[in-house]
């Protein structure tokens, strides 16, 4: 099948509609930063609260996809750059179906959130950085990956020999080194309460 054989076959139902019904908006939540930083601790607790609440929400954890839709990918600048397409585009679809999307990766380059961002309508990604410093999380190190990446059985480690770019301008900004996880949880739901994300 080449492009001119694909047609966009329009659905009855709105991603609006679909959300109203879930009496929530939908959205993607971009939880960013480096190994350790946080960003799944943080997420799968904010997930607890929302199904606590009657939300309906999805996780999309960055070692999970790669066990699965994402397993044929590497971890060269080509492949980090394919791997956060992929979820953007599972993000768009999940928010589509009206869901508040939690998505934990460490997408260390601008670009590649940028064109995810881009993905979806003013408002509804929200992206939350991890700005936990390097030397915690490699204190930290809960999967001993840093100690890999120093004695070089690791190569291309985000913040050790490839780099991390740190977003400019995120919705909401973190530090786990000066907060604990329910603080930092109640942060975002805060934010999500003034967006009209939930109520």
């Amino acid at each position: 099948m080449n492009e001119g054989e694909l047609f966009f076959h329009p659905q009855n139902i709105l991603p609006s509609q679909r959300a109203e019904q879930k009496n929530q908006r939908s959205c993607v939540l971009w939880f960013t930063g480096l190994s350790g930083a946080g960003k799944s601790t943080v997420a799968n607790a904010l997930e607890q609260r929302l199904f606590a609440q009657g939300y309906h929400s999805y996780l999309l954890d960055g070692d999970c996809i790669r066990q699965g839709l994402n397993k044929d990918l590497g971890f060269a600048e080509a492949d980090r750059t394919e791997n956060i397409r992929r979820v953007g585009e599972m993000a768009r679809l999940m928010t589509e179906a009206g869901l508040i999307v939690l998505s934990a990766f460490i997408s260390p380059f601008t670009q590649d959130r940028q064109l995810v961002r881009d993905l979806f309508a003013a408002g509804d990604f929200v992206e939350i950085f991890m700005s936990t410093a390097l030397s915690v999380c490699e204190q930290r190190d809960p999967k001993g990956l840093y100690k890999k990446a120093r004695a070089g059985v690791i190569s291309q480690f985000t913040g050790i020999d490839s780099p991390y770019e740190p977003p400019k301008n995120p919705e909401l900004m973190l530090d786990m080194a000066e907060q604990s996880v329910e603080m930092a949880v109640d942060r975002v739901w805060a934010y999500l309460v003034k967006a009209q994300i939930v109520r």
